[in-house]
């Protein structure tokens, strides 16, 4: 990277904390969906005036979308002197939950002993902020560069994507053809390359009774009963068969380098009380119980594979339960994506942190998905990593931050990686 670049990222420290503490600011929670259309406009009143073409881009009858809570994404394209290859940078706009346990103010963007707070500071309006800057920088250190940046903001990546990226994506955005190389400012650590992420399969299971008397349950037929043998046999056989399996994948933590499946919720029988009912339960066998799975697995199995073991299981159970009734539905799935490390995009960020940190990359997967397998699967581009300032362990946690230093040191990394593949052999002014 040359001096110049460097110097002129690191001179905007404050506008990069302003932007950041901005962004924070407007509290784009997922779900609902709120302040989408707020946050792009930001975003298009910032770099509208440096140049850069805006498009806005609703993605209509995607899932939450709705008139009160629209599916707003923007991608804006600043072209270079001559044509060439484009770099994407893609960052998601929406925020998880506030939850509880926050000692500052999660819209507020405290500036801490070197820390911006706030829900989305690290997952990941830091990254978005450090790619901006960026950007301009090189802009305005390179304004002859060749080819084209592209800097988007997009819906839904908490809850999928399916209303950012994955709709853009069916509709040519990520088209190779018009996007070379792809940048996802995810928190990954400013020294790790992210080079994909582990499948998903989410189910939800549903073991049938008869509802009769609780005082003479032999009557009825409970399904919470039958849910606790599918759980036993889950822990029995479906847990230690996932645990013996191990990927090639870099995945961090190493606890995720394994098949895992968490059971993300259970209910059988009567629904909750509201809150301040006092009633007491009626005395009823449960006829019905659910549970939502959430699985997650490797490069090297296969979404039929990972389908059939469960219900294969399931069957088994049929055979030998009596009364054993259920029913299987399929919530969603994600399949594996993992880029080549000798991909363009990967060896020049490579290059640029050892330059800029001063030690090789680490080179890692991501134990949960993101939009990466959108742009692979639907956009067909391959040329995609994810790398941004951030600690993975902060997201969706309270008091979540980003390191001020780590951005500098992102952007800077984000500025070297535009040198390379933009400049094609023109002078720097």
């Amino acid at each position: 990277m040359t001096d110049l670049l460097s110097e002129t990222i690191a001179a905007r420290r404050d506008d990069l904390i302003e932007l950041t503490q901005a962004l924070i600011r407007i509290p784009t929670l997922n779900p609902p969906g709120a302040d989408y259309r707020t946050i792009c406009d930001f975003i298009a009143a910032r770099l509208r005036p440096r140049g850069f073409n805006i498009e806005f881009i609703r993605a209509e009858g995607t899932p939450g979308d709705s008139d009160v809570f629209p599916r707003w994404n923007i991608i804006a394209r600043r072209e270079g002197r001559d044509a060439g290859e484009c770099v994407h940078f893609n960052s998601h706009i929406d925020v998880v939950e506030v939850g509880q346990g926050w000692t500052h103010d999660p819209f507020g963007g405290a500036l801490v002993d070197g820390k911006i707070f706030g829900r989305g500071a690290c997952d990941m309006k830091g990254g978005l902020a450090a790619s901006v800057i960026a950007c301009e920088a090189f802009i305005d250190t390179h304004p002859n560069f060749t080819g084209a940046i592209e800097i988007s903001g997009t819906a839904d990546e908490e809850s999928g994507g399916y209303g950012g990226v994955a709709y853009l994506a069916e509709r040519g955005f990520f088209d190779p053809a018009r996007v070379q190389h792809v940048i996802i400012p995810e928190p990954l650590n400013k020294d790790r390359i992210c080079l994909g992420h582990r499948g998903g399969w989410w189910a939800e299971i549903e073991t049938h009774g008869e509802i009769a008397h609780g005082a003479m349950p032999f009557l009825g037929d409970c399904a919470v009963r039958h849910m606790g043998a599918v759980l036993a046999t889950f822990e029995d056989r479906l847990f230690p068969a996932m645990a013996s399996r191990r990927t090639d994948m870099p995945v961090v933590p190493d606890g995720a380098r394994q098949s895992t499946m968490n059971i993300n919720s259970i209910h059988g029988g009567q629904p909750d009380q509201d809150p301040g009912d006092t009633s007491l339960p009626a005395h009823c066998v449960p006829d019905s119980c659910r549970i939502v799975i959430d699985r997650r697995f490797l490069i090297e199995e296969s979404l039929e594979g990972v389908r059939a073991e469960v219900t294969n299981l399931l069957e088994a159970l049929k055979e030998t339960r009596p009364d054993f009734e259920y029913t299987l539905t399929e919530i969603n799935s994600v399949l594996p994506s993992m880029t080549d490390r000798d991909a363009p995009v990967v060896r020049t960020v490579a290059q640029a942190i050892e330059k800029v940190i001063g030690r090789p990359p680490e080179y890692v997967a991501s134990p949960g998905t993101y939009d990466q397998k959108h742009i692979d699967r639907i956009g067909k581009l391959k040329n995609c990593i994810a790398y941004g300032p951030g600690i993975l362990e902060l997201a969706h946690k309270p008091d979540e931050y980003v390191g001020v230093d780590d951005m500098i040191h992102s952007a800077q990394v984000m500025g070297s990686a535009l040198e390379t593949l933009l400049m094609k052999n023109l002078p720097a002014v």
